[in-house]
């Protein structure tokens, strides 16, 4: 009996050995954790439960039967994050450089489909090579079986990638179907085809960073959401978001205690609009200060600035916040922001987290290449994910709400259940003097009648009034209050039960 229980031990020794003690310590030199040590860091301490440690590869080509070391490349398991259950594979680089067999990616899958079974997110750390080239088309295969249960779980429990190495070709697909992706400055790169392939087939010269580095993905691109200093700093930020969020689609999101009043009223508010309706100010300053204790978690914070997306708690609850930014572009919509707006309230929607939605637009970015690029056809994606959305919305307009970006905007047209605003917003078809040149162009040669048709357009219309009387606002609050306004809002909707018409999905203008 004491053999076998040895044999056990020093089989599971060897599985924790990795590549063996060389490749573990190139790993650590490139400032890179080992896959067991990144476990270690996402979960609570000795929460993990390991899958299949003993699983080996059963390729016999070019050798490979030489050399079949344990776990393939991957490490898969279950454990918990302040408690609450999640899935998580982490993949080996120090273990045939993380490559992805048959094999090992029948582990991936195990692990996303008992988190779909048992309705818990899925983590995964991403760290490979790439498909392992020895095994052909079994390796192809094998990424095709994860790539369906990525998009089986989409909607049904949340998917975080964590790139925390090489991810290219096929094995980027992956990430790209999760929810989040989160990269490491100077570590993690994303690219369907490496710098020498795009050097051979269009002479283009340029590096792995640069072609598909944190900062190119997190600014440019918008393929990730976040990019962090290092493997620490990653996966700490990992366990923060995984608090905001609902295990499944079939709970809602965590409540977390709170110590800060819901009634909160923040007198700085009233001033924060300044007089001038040029001026911009920062808008995340009103959602800090609607936050419980000011914490805001903003997601893709490097991208489509005139946006700002990302979740708070109010009375402890989960909220998904999406804002426009004064400070950039003046807050326009534009091609980008849209597509970064519209894709965080789909997933809100998928998981049951309430929207608050903080206006502040004179409308769509104009110029030749939004045009050109289908800012249509992106604008109306942000429209349709409003519309389609049926967790409880709130919308509160501080400023400019002009034309068809109000519209987009959460307006009470798109089933926005609460629309505030505040005495300093301008609800209208567009600005005053623009609109007063349309109407009265006979007079555009004379200022002095063209000031004064703008002073009476300003008085009739640039104020949150005339939508009150229409029913399209339904209270003009005090800038202080809007935390208490806010919170007895949600409050209100959190027996709110909301459906669409059957259908099997609908068409998204991709």
């Amino acid at each position: 009996m004491k053999d076998i229980l040895q044999e056990l031990e020093d089989r599971r020794v060897e599985a924790r050995k990795g590549g063996g003690a060389r490749r573990v310590a190139a790993q650590h030199e490139k400032g890179k954790l080992t896959a067991r040590e990144r476990i270690d860091l996402l979960l609570d301490e000795g929460s993990f439960e390991e899958f299949d440690m003993f699983v080996a590869h059963r390729c016999i080509d070019f050798g490979m039967e030489q050399d079949r070391p344990y776990g393939d490349g991957v490490v898969t398991g279950w454990g918990t994050i302040n408690g609450r259950l999640v899935y998580v594979f982490s993949q080996d680089f120090t273990v045939l450089g993380g490559s992805v067999s048959e094999t090992h990616a029948k582990k991936i899958c195990k692990i996303m489909d008992m988190a779909v079974q048992n309705g818990a997110p899925v983590i995964g750390i991403n760290d490979s090579g790439g498909a392992r080239i020895q095994e052909g088309v079994d390796s192809l295969a094998g990424y095709g079986e994860v790539f369906q249960r990525n998009i089986t779980a989409s909607g049904v429990v949340p998917q975080i990638s964590v790139i925390m190495g090489p991810c290219a070709g096929g094995a980027v697909y992956s990430p790209a179907m999760t929810d989040f992706i989160f990269m490491v400055k100077d570590s993690s790169y994303m690219f369907v085809t490496g710098p020498d392939v795009v050097k051979t087939v269009t002479n283009e010269q340029v590096t792995a960073e640069e072609l598909g580095g944190a900062t190119t993905h997190t600014r440019k691109s918008s393929v990730a959401d976040a990019a962090f200093e290092n493997d620490v700093e990653a996966l700490a930020e990992v366990r923060r978001l995984v608090d905001f969020l609902p295990s499944s689609n079939r709970e809602k999101p965590p409540v977390r205690p709170f110590f800060d009043d819901p009634g909160r009223i923040e007198d700085s508010l009233d001033t924060l609009v300044p007089d001038n309706p040029n001026m911009p100010y920062d808008m995340k300053e009103l959602i800090t200060k609607i936050a419980d204790e000011g914490d805001f978690y903003e997601i893709q914070a490097e991208f489509a600035k005139n946006m700002i997306t990302g979740f708070i708690r109010i009375e402890g609850q989960t909220v998904g916040v999406v804002a426009n930014q004064p400070m950039v572009l003046a807050g326009c919509l534009d091609i980008d922001s849209s597509r970064k707006a519209a894709r965080f309230v789909r997933f809100c929607d998928c998981f049951e987290i309430p929207l608050l939605t903080l206006v502040d637009v004179p409308g769509f970015l104009p110029g030749v290449t939004q045009e050109y690029n289908g800012v249509i056809k992106h604008g109306a994606k942000l429209l349709f994910a409003y519309g389609e959305a049926t967790v409880p919305k709130v919308t509160v307009i501080t400023r400019k709400a002009y034309g068809g970006a109000y519209v987009v905007m959460a307006s009470k047209h798109l089933g926005a259940d609460f629309n505030y605003a505040w005495p300093t917003s301008e609800i209208a078809v567009m600005g005053a003097k623009g609109a007063t040149e349309i109407i009265h162009r006979a007079d555009r040669g004379n200022p002095e009648k063209l000031a004064a048709h703008a002073k009476d357009y300003e008085d009739r219309f640039a104020s949150p009034f005339i939508a009150a009387e229409r029913g399209f606002v339904d209270e003009v609050i005090m800038p202080h209050s809007t935390r208490k306004r806010v919170a007895r809002a949600f409050a209100s909707l959190r027996g709110k039960q909301a459906q669409m018409p059957w259908k099997k999905h609908d068409n998204i203008p991709l």
